[in-house]
């Protein structure tokens, strides 16, 4: 039978310190703290509903994130 596979660690921090800060700094901030995976959506994005872990999303209006989940 085949190992278990480890799943990408992901940060600890809470995603609502990245809400408000420019979007490229959070990406960079989001990667620093180890987030393997950052991805920047426009509001109202239709995206897939599956958790990834290890995957930060930012909601970003203006280069500005005004929302931020894991997954």
């Amino acid at each position: 039978m085949a190992p278990t596979p480890t799943p990408p660690a992901e940060s600890q921090d809470s995603p609502q310190a990245y809400v408000g800060l420019a979007a490229d700094r959070a990406e960079q901030l989001a990667r620093e703290h180890g987030w393997p995976t950052v991805r920047s959506l426009p509001p109202g994005a239709v995206i897939t509903m599956e958790f990834r872990t290890g995957r930060l999303n930012f909601e970003v209006t203006d280069g500005t994130v005004t929302r931020c989940w894991k997954g």
